[in-house]
């Protein structure tokens, strides 16, 4: 579908609005559900609310600077692309678009083991827009299937994506109502790109498992496929195959943080899976001070879930993320108009965030700190 012809959107939840009316069922509730009640995933944007920001002000901020780096790679601004699978749901093409996109605002993307479109064929939808790109992630379940497992690793490696993020928050697939209720399957023209046909078949198959009677066709996939056997060892393992930095995405508490740190990842993103998990886990940004604090910079800290507005980018960069990364914007970005109104939705974010720099009183990313924020409970200085 294309958004070309409709009225302007000038936030990220009127991206969302046009994806509620023009999505297909299966495909919306998909992506929009969280697991159980969806306390998690309603709180994820809830607790940015309970932030007060601290301006500070007659500072000369006529030149803004939203530039930073992110694992040694130069990008245009924190605001960067979280791993959503199975995008061509959303738009025909899917993460190539997203590339792109992500490519001519020169920020990162992260690209789902699950995606629509293979690792190869999304590194390759940037070339004609010059090789130096902005970095590329890739995320990465670790399969029962280690052999597999490890061939994701290598052709991400040989595809130009500079770091893999391991999700380590999903032993087994969070109960999703929707999907449950929906049966929910992959379109029968789209597969998961980096597998077998074979995949095509199990996603839509939830006679897997024993789990017939109440679950999902991916959670049926997930129980047959995904390790629950899932520890630090297994980190360790992912690191000596990989030849790049390795982070974990999943991380909620100072006691796992401390823990990656000592199995030496290379960054660790705060997430609790867009409310998609544990039900009544904590907020993210509500996680994200715990594990600066104990992490104490030794590895840089990324935060997914819940950003919606410039604002909530301020926030979480003062309580001590390094970048951010959007999820579902970026699916109903896709939904409304392709390529473009992923760039579309990214020039409304970044605008946002420029705005709020220059009313707190920050020139720079650096200029962000501590000070600008607080948050409930804190007294009042």
């Amino acid at each position: 579908m294309s958004g070309s012809n409709q009225q302007q959107l000038v936030s990220l939840d009127d991206f969302e609005q046009y994806a509620m009316a023009n999505l297909d069922r299966n495909a919306l509730d998909y992506y929009r559900s969280g697991s159980q009640d969806m306390i998690t995933l309603h709180d994820n944007q809830r607790a940015f609310d309970r932030i007060v920001v601290r301006p500070r002000v007659l500072r000369d901020v006529s030149s803004i600077d939203t530039t930073t780096t992110i694992q040694g790679s130069h990008i245009s601004s924190p605001i960067c692309i979280a791993p959503t699978a199975m995008q061509r749901m959303a738009h025909t093409e899917g993460e190539c678009a997203t590339a792109r996109a992500a490519h001519r605002k020169n920020t990162c993307m992260v690209l789902s083991s699950w995606s629509t479109t293979s690792i190869e064929d999304t590194a390759a939808s940037t070339k004609e827009l010059g090789e130096n790109g902005p970095p590329k992630w890739m995320q990465l379940y670790i399969y029962k299937d280690r052999v597999a497992t490890r061939r994701l690793i290598e052709r991400a490696q040989d595809s130009g994506y500079t770091a893999i993020a391991v999700t380590v928050d999903t032993p087994y697939l969070g109960r999703r109502l929707p999907d449950i209720r929906n049966r929910f399957s992959l379109p029968p023209h789209l597969t998961l790109a980096n597998f077998a046909d074979l995949e095509k078949v199990q996603v839509g198959r939830a006679e897997a498992d024993g789990l017939a009677t109440n679950a999902s066709g991916l959670a049926a996939y997930v129980a047959s496929q995904i390790d629950p056997t899932l520890s630090w060892k297994h980190i360790a393992w992912v690191k000596s195959v990989a030849r790049i930095p390795v982070l974990v995405k999943g991380i909620l508490t100072a006691e796992d943080a401390l823990l990656a740190v000592q199995a030496g990842v290379d960054g660790i993103i705060v997430s609790n899976h867009g409310g998609r998990q544990m039900d009544t886990a904590s907020a993210t940004i509500d996680a994200l001070e715990e594990v600066c604090k104990a992490v104490d910079g030794r590895v840089e800290v990324f935060l997914d879930g819940g950003v919606r507005r410039g604002t909530d980018v301020l926030k979480a960069l003062a309580l001590g993320a390094k970048a951010v990364f959007l999820g579902r914007p970026v699916l109903w970005a896709l939904n409304y108009n392709g390529e473009d109104g992923v760039v579309e939705m990214l020039d409304i974010i970044n605008e946002e965030l420029r705005m709020a720099m220059a009313l707190a009183g920050c020139v720079k990313v650096s200029d962000i700190t501590r000070d600008y924020v607080r948050v409930p409970g804190q007294p009042r200085l």
